[in-house]
Order: C-alpha cells, then sequence, then structure tokens
C-alpha cells in the first residue's frame, strides 16, 4: 500500500450526521461508541466522514470492518487512515470499495491485519 492517504471529500458534524440519518444526535453517539460508525476529534469537534453515510444509513459492511480494525489495535486516526489510504489492488480506497461491491475484500484485508 501506498503510504500517502486520501482525506475524506466532505466531513459531517454529529447534529449533520442525525439529520441524514433521522435520528437524535445521542443515538449518533452511541453508534460511535459502539464502533458502528467513525468519528474523529479535529478543534473540539467530532466529525464523521460523508463517505459513510448513505440514504439507507451507515454503510452497511462499515461496522464489520471498524470492528476488524479496532480488534487489530488501531485507533480511530489510524484506521480512517487506512480506510483511505489507496490501494491499487482494489484499486481505490478501502472506503470507496465499501460504497461498491467489494466490501468482502475490504473485510478480508482488514481481517489479515489482526495476524
Amino acid at each position: 500500500m501506498s503510504e500517502e492517504s486520501a482525506a475524506p471529500s466532505e466531513w459531517l458534524t454529529m447534529p449533520d450526521v442525525a439529520e441524514r440519518l433521522g435520528i437524535p444526535v445521542n443515538r449518533v453517539h452511541q453508534l460511535v461508541r459502539d464502533q458502528s460508525l467513525i468519528a474523529v476529534r479535529e478543534n473540539g469537534v467530532l466529525r464523521v466522514p460523508a463517505d459513510f453515510i448513505t440514504d439507507e444509513g451507515v454503510v452497511k459492511h462499515l461496522p464489520g470492518v471498524l470492528r476488524l480494525l479496532y480488534d487489530a489495535r488501531y485507533n480511530e486516526a489510524e484506521a480512517l487512515r487506512w480506510l483511505y489510504t489507496p490501494d491499487e489492488s482494489l484499486p481505490g480506497t478501502p472506503a470507496e470499495a465499501l460504497r461498491g461491491n467489494r466490501a468482502t475484500e475490504v473485510k478480508r484485508r482488514a481481517q489479515a491485519l489482526g495476524f
């Protein structure tokens, strides 16, 4: 994998995520605590990559991939970096692959990080 990582093109605050998902803000915080959604704090504000929120909700396979990354001892910043590091063999980034039809491959690679 490349040492360079891309960043999310758009960030959402917790209230923005709540509005898009149609749920209370405290439920968004619970999703983050449950490791079903990733958020990072910058300048005191928790932000979520907009790539992980769809019209249907949180990207389907994100919670499973996050659990695998956290089990491999990745913290939020490291998990986010991994999700946005381009991988020519996917092609693209794991974050892009999760939104497409390559989620199984992303999960397989995340699982391998734990070994």
